[in-house]
């Protein structure tokens, strides 16, 4: 699968609260826009990748009350579907690459806590499957506080419909994925894994034949394109085959221009930090 084009306009935004230095609050909105790639299995008409969904939309809820910016996200697509401005939900696949919590008023820069509500709102759409990894303030409380690869949410991947992976791989609608989940950083903190450590697990899901890498940490990309250098590396030490991944989807820093092609393996880099690309057949 082929990543060709990014519009650089979004279709639709969605209004939500942010945190702002210092204190408070500002009037964020996240951009939807399309993006075109060929290859796509049969089964599916269009992915939607999202990552670092930080905010609350107030006045969301079913009550009334403020949600996580995710959860609105996910009724959101749905009823751009209804409308016919996207594909069908059961021809459609997301993509979350992480850091999916915002605090309850919108106003802590950098909180962290419970994801499920995000996960389970896409679950509960028509969504042909949800997959993904965590980010590094992504929590998932309930179940044991460490699971096989050292993660806090194992048992929540066992939910219908919804796959967090890290070092894992899964296979949905004939679309081979994999993923990474958190940072590396101090592994005494949440969300982290020593950096040593980090880049293993990298490099042993890279190693596989996939058509989508999942990351919350991308590698760096062009001067203005933060991430791992590190992680850079370790993607640029395969040149192109046939069991190469064309697409590492990832977050966790902000890109002005979303896409960087790393040269070695002409593999195509989508960031997704406070975005939404809906990737859909050419």
């Amino acid at each position: 699968m082929e990543l060709l084009s990014t519009e650089p306009m979004p279709f639709h935004t969605v209004r939500y609260l942010n945190a702002k230095s210092g204190g408070g609050t500002v009037v964020s909105r996240l951009p939807i826009s399309f993006g075109a790639v060929d290859g796509l299995p049969d089964g599916l008409d269009a992915l939607i990748c999202a990552s670092d969904l930080q905010g609350v939309v107030p006045g969301a809820g079913p009550r009334g009350e403020s949600v996580l910016l995710g959860v609105a996200l996910a009724e959101v697509l749905a009823e751009l579907a209804e409308d016919g401005r996207l594909p069908r939900p059961e021809r459609t696949g997301v993509l979350l690459a992480g850091d999916l919590y915002s605090a309850p008023g919108g106003d802590v820069r950098g909180a962290s806590g419970d994801v499920r509500p995000v996960w389970r709102a896409f679950a509960e759409h028509p969504f042909s499957f949800v997959v993904g990894v965590a980010g590094n303030h992504d929590r998932f409380v309930d179940g044991p506080a460490r699971g096989r690869h050292g993660m806090a949410f194992v048992p929540f991947a066992d939910e219908a419909g919804v796959d967090v992976l890290d070092l894992e791989l899964c296979e949905r609608d004939g679309l081979a994925m994999g993923g990474v989940s958190w940072i590396a950083g101090n592994a005494k903190k949440g969300g982290r894994r020593a950096e040593g450590e980090q880049l293993d697990a990298v490099e042993s899901v890279w190693g596989e034949p996939l058509d989508v890498f999942v990351l919350h940490e991308g590698p760096s990309g062009a001067p203005r394109q933060r991430g791992h250098d590190g992680v850079r590396a370790l993607l640029s030490t395969r040149k192109r085959t046939s069991r190469t991944p064309r697409l590492v989807v990832c977050g966790h820093a902000h890109w002005e221009s979303p896409v960087f092609e790393i040269p070695e393996s002409r593999t195509k880099v989508l960031n997704v930090d406070a975005r939404v690309v809906v990737l859909r057949r050419r």
